[in-house]
């Protein structure tokens, strides 16, 4: 009998995106919709990055090579400078955004039924790229009691067994918005050389950091050179999703010498897209000034509003532009189906994404959703003021 494969079986649908069918029937119903679910920011793409694109002027579209344009690698060596990371071109891999950076490097560390140790709750991908790697996740739990916080070290190593490769972080984190300190790093620095395993750090949101003590990456830290993998991407910096350009990023050469040769297998990322990554490069730090002020704002608007619902707890995020929420119902994923669903008011809507598809162990995070505060303040108070009164509707049935 013809039958897909069990991996195949196996991954799970995204919380982001498996409530797209009944959000489009909301619109062709009239319906206006909110987006909270997902990570797509209306900050505008800057200037730079669209004219060059708008301004190409060549014969033949061509293949770059397959670790990325030299010229768009360079660049990036210097932004990384910038950062207090020192690397060379050829310790950087530029990938069709930060997804296959990171299935290229868990399947690169990895052999079927190794493990690979994430604390939970975690971007949902994490599960579908080693779930297609043949790769088992072994989550270690945090709490929005204690804000999301990393699990003490012993808790880590209690997890370790000859069959883990790695630990897996994202920082800052999504969906939580954590961010983890210099010291915690450390921390994982010393495990990560003491069991001879990788760190891989998603670091996808450096830009989105709103505390004094600013984001510390594992590239800065001396002593595991061998050990540290980054995963970066243009999507969020620039706002720039659509261009599907990120890299992976490590000082250890058979890593990169692995991925490359996976990378060779998809034989290069899209040109185009490099294009507008190589001059988003020129992007001014007042952009970025503006856009974190700007997120600063809608984070505290998003967070003050929340907390005027009752039975609602949440944490404030320290970066990125999510925070989950903990909601005063019986189930998140009934929930977030129903508003779409069965519910509008005054023909506007909400699309949050539940919590649970963000936990690989089962039956936590269900009365929780995650929440991108990407939208416009007004739009956020609005959505807020929505969500308040569906959940007042939808408890009383």
């Amino acid at each position: 009998m013809l039958r897909v494969s069990n991996k195949g079986r196996a991954i799970p649908e995204s919380p982001i995106r498996k409530l797209v069918p009944y959000a489009e029937a909301a619109k062709k119903r009239g319906v206006e919709i909110f987006h909270l679910n997902i990570g797509q920011p209306d900050i505008k793409t800057p200037k730079v990055a669209l004219d060059a694109v708008r301004n190409i002027d060549m014969e033949v579209l061509e293949y770059s090579t397959s670790n990325g344009s030299e010229q768009y690698r360079n660049k990036l060596v210097d932004y990384y400078k910038k950062h207090r990371i020192q690397l060379t071109s050829e310790q950087i891999l530029v990938t069709t955004g930060g997804s296959e950076a990171l299935y290229f490097t868990i399947a690169s560390i990895t052999d079927p039924q190794d493990e690979i140790i994430i604390p939970e709750p975690f971007y949902a991908n994490y599960t579908s790229f080693s779930i297609a790697a043949g790769v088992n996740v072994i989550p270690i739990n945090t709490s929005m009691d204690n804000g999301f916080a990393l699990p003490k070290i012993d808790e880590f190593e209690a997890l370790i067994t000859p069959r883990t490769r790695a630990i897996l972080i994202c920082n800052p984190g999504n969906p939580t918005g954590t961010l983890y300190s210099k010291e915690e790093i450390k921390e994982l620095k010393k495990l990560v050389v003491k069991y001879d395993l990788f760190l891989i750090a998603d670091e996808v949101y450096r830009e989105f950091v709103y505390t004094d003590e600013g984001h510390y990456s594992i590239m800065e830290e001396e002593g595991m050179d061998m050990n540290a993998i980054m995963i970066d991407s243009t999507s969020k910096r620039y706002s720039m999703c659509g261009a599907r350009i990120g890299c992976v990023v490590s000082r250890n050469p058979e890593l990169v010498s692995t991925v490359m040769k996976m990378a060779q297998s998809r034989l290069c990322p899209p040109t185009i897209a490099q294009i507008a990554a190589e001059a988003a490069l020129e992007t001014p730090q007042s952009y970025f000034d503006e856009v974190r002020n700007e997120y600063i704002d809608r984070r505290n608007i998003l967070i003050e509003e929340l907390l005027k619902i009752e039975g609602v707890n949440v944490v404030k995020p320290k970066g990125a532009f999510y925070c989950l929420v903990k909601l005063p119902i019986d189930n998140a994923d009934k929930f977030s189906r129903w508003i779409l669903e069965e519910y509008h008011n005054n023909q506007q809507t909400v699309m949050i994404a539940p919590a649970s598809g963000f936990y690989s162990t089962p039956n936590i995070g269900l009365k929780q959703v995650r929440i991108a505060y990407v939208l416009k303040k007004e739009k956020l108070i609005r959505a807020v003021a929505i969500l308040k009164d569906a959940l007042e509707k939808y408890n009383a049935l």
